[in-house]
């Protein structure tokens, strides 16, 4: 853990001192990418964020609540039943995400209001029926 600033000390100049003493024991000499510039996408916006995220991709970790993630799942998976190589595996995409709706409806998780039912599997095979000409 660090120290804490000592008093009278500018907080310039404390933070300074700490890192050329750790410049000095060689704790940044192993870093990845040490000497390389930061990637940069010119045509992007300015994400004051950009590193957060970065991290949190590079952790497989995911920024929304579990409601808000299985939302987003919900909306995959219905596109990936219509893109479906066959009726069945659509009806087994659908049950699947019906079991996790209905397992969130039993014991909401943390976040806002889930806000979805489970999906008429009937309905989707229908709707992909038509689609694959079937």
């Amino acid at each position: 853990m660090t120290e804490r600033k000592p008093p009278g000390v500018s907080f310039e100049s404390w933070i300074d001192r700490q890192i050329r003493e750790a410049e000095e024991r060689g704790d940044f000499a192993a870093l990845p990418g040490r000497g390389r510039p930061l990637p940069d996408d010119a045509n992007a916006a300015y994400d004051e964020l950009w590193w957060v995220k970065r991290k949190l991709a590079r952790e497989g970790l995911s920024v929304l609540s579990p409601t808000l993630a299985l939302r987003k799942e919900a909306e995959d998976v219905i596109a990936a039943a219509a893109d479906a190589p066959s009726e069945r595996v659509a009806r087994r995409l659908v049950t699947e995400l019906n079991e996790k709706i209905r397992e969130a409806l039993r014991r909401p998780p943390p976040g806002p209001p889930l806000g979805l039912r489970p999906y008429d599997v009937d309905e989707v095979a229908r709707a992909w029926r038509e689609q694959h000409g079937d």
